[in-house]
């Protein structure tokens, strides 16, 4: 008997027949997913939304053939500013994003995702360094933990998980925190006081594929190359 083909080769994909709808900014990180999650055999709907608006979500999730598998949404760069520079009207923006973002794509999702379906975000690995300008990103992406908990809880069976990225090689805020074009740097450990190994955007990829697959829910998985233990 011809046994079947392991799940995740071109014969077999993992998220054959599904669909992906990814909500965010168009960033490497981004694309490399979606082309992942493409090549894992799934359909990705890509609306263009960007902002917080709860009836411009349910639009687009009307808008979907019914049961939506997945929702990917993928974040922009932290707001980071000393406090007497801080500009709140910007910091708003980060607040919006990281905190209410979630919690509306969550909303959305109960009755139009699937049970069992995966809500996943990607953002930042800030939480736990604090630092002189990182005083709002590292206190959201702490936050971003127990949001991600609470909302598993919130709409289960729908899973719920959240990819925290290190310095990403496709953000400038990178390059200006490393000093150097994120391109050219050194992905070896220690390159940098700052950062053991530069994400690239394949570390994350086959991390978003793999949640899609496996019943894990309320879990915050940090990418950054060991950046938070140096």
């Amino acid at each position: 008997m011809v046994q079947p083909a392991p799940a995740g080769t071109p014969s077999r994909p993992d998220l054959d027949g599904q669909t992906v709808l990814l909500i965010g900014e168009d960033s490497a990180t981004g694309r490399a997913i979606e082309q992942r999650v493409r090549a894992a055999g799934a359909r990705v709907v890509h609306p263009g939304l960007e902002g917080v608006d709860p009836a411009e979500l349910d639009r687009v999730f009307d808008a979907l053939p019914l049961p939506i598998d997945h929702v990917l949404v993928t974040g922009t760069d932290p707001y980071l500013a000393p406090l007497a520079e801080f500009d709140f009207t910007r910091a708003e923006r980060d607040v919006q994003e990281h905190l209410w973002l979630p919690i509306r794509v969550a909303r959305s999702a109960v009755g139009r995702v699937r049970p069992g379906g995966t809500l996943l975000f990607v953002g930042g690995s800030a939480a736990g360094r604090p630092g002189p300008g990182l005083t709002l990103t590292s206190a959201l992406a702490a936050a971003r933990h127990a949001l991600i908990t609470g909302l598993a809880l919130e709409v289960a069976p729908i899973r719920v998980n959240l990819i925290g990225s290190g310095l990403d090689v496709d953000r400038p805020l990178s390059a200006r925190l490393l000093g150097t074009t994120l391109a050219e740097h050194p992905s070896d450990p220690g390159a940098t006081r700052q950062v053991a190994r530069v994400v690239r955007p394949a570390d994350v990829a086959p991390l978003a594929v793999h949640l899609m697959c496996v019943p894990v829910t309320g879990a915050t998985y940090d990418v950054d190359g060991g950046g938070r233990r140096v």
